[in-house]
């Protein structure tokens, strides 16, 4: 009897724990499976403390973090829905504006194993990670530049603060340090197959120096962040991806209003109003 009686309470336990085990399976997206994401890998980097270097395995190599909520966030971006998916040719050429700490990079690299690459990246915290997981890797034709690109060559004023919001800062408050800069329009003399923009909020007057020789680049990414009172900048945006040849397609990059229409008394949870992803490519 008391045989029977284990018999069944193991039974009962085993089922539980499989019941418990399918729940937690069925809270991963598909998307989270292919970022390498399980129910406990999200529920740590949700609420790890940052500021200190910790490794993610990623296809039997280590990708070094210490911002663990941006990580998340980008691993999902990135390797779930894949927002940089594209058709290149062999050997194309990616210039990544605002590389971080690298996760754009190995996307590129993975699907596009000889690619050459030059990213950059100004923020010496995420310059640091991002040399040290292109390392990490192995990669090989992957230049890395320690620079803000920029609408002259100069030295500039940079918020710094080792996540993804360090950007420039034309205002030289006390809380800013010097970057050096250099003129993206000078490297865009060539052919380009793919150039991703990700510079957290001086898009605009980039693109208004680079609106010439966009007709060399086949795919631009453009993640774009701005204030309701910058809309006319947005529209220009578009006016110029267009001129140079470009359909393009918009995607919101983060939720900053619930209920737009209530955005004047509602609070913001970013530091812009508008943050967009614009996809921009040439019909075939």
């Amino acid at each position: 009897m008391r045989q029977i009686q284990k018999m069944q309470s193991n039974f009962l336990i085993s089922n539980l724990f499989n019941g418990v085990k399918k729940r937690l399976i069925s809270y991963v997206s598909n998307n989270d499976k292919k970022a390498g994401l399980n129910w406990l890998k999200v529920k740590y980097l949700k609420h790890a403390p940052i500021g200190i270097k910790k490794s993610f395995r990623h296809n039997d190599h280590f990708i070094y973090y210490s911002q663990p909520s941006e990580l998340l966030h980008t691993l999902r971006e990135i390797f779930g829905a894949e927002i940089y998916k594209v058709s290149l040719p062999s050997n194309p050429y990616i210039i990544d504006c605002g590389a971080n700490i690298g996760l754009s990079v190995i996307y590129f690299k993975e699907h596009f194993p000889t690619a050459e690459i030059v990213a950059f990246e100004p923020d010496e915290n995420n310059f640091k990670l991002l040399n040290e997981n292109v390392r990490s890797f192995g990669f090989s034709k992957v230049s890395l530049r320690k620079e803000a690109v920029w609408i002259e060559n100069t030295t500039l004023s940079f918020s710094s603060d080792g996540c993804m919001s360090s950007k420039i800062n034309l205002s030289q408050t006390s809380s800013t340090i010097k970057v050096k800069a250099i003129r993206l329009k000078d490297l865009l003399n060539r052919h380009v197959d793919f150039l991703k923009i990700d510079i957290e909020g001086a898009e605009y007057e980039l693109l208004r120096d680079i609106k010439k020789e966009l007709i060399n680049v086949d795919y631009l990414f453009l993640e774009y962040h701005g204030d309701f009172s910058q809309n006319n900048e947005l529209t220009d945006i578009f006016n110029i991806v267009k001129d140079a040849g470009f359909n393009y397609y918009i995607k919101e990059a983060a939720e900053i209003y619930v209920s737009p229409f209530l955005a004047a008394t509602s609070n913001k949870t970013t530091d812009f109003d508008v943050q967009l992803n614009i996809f921009c490519f040439r019909k075939k």
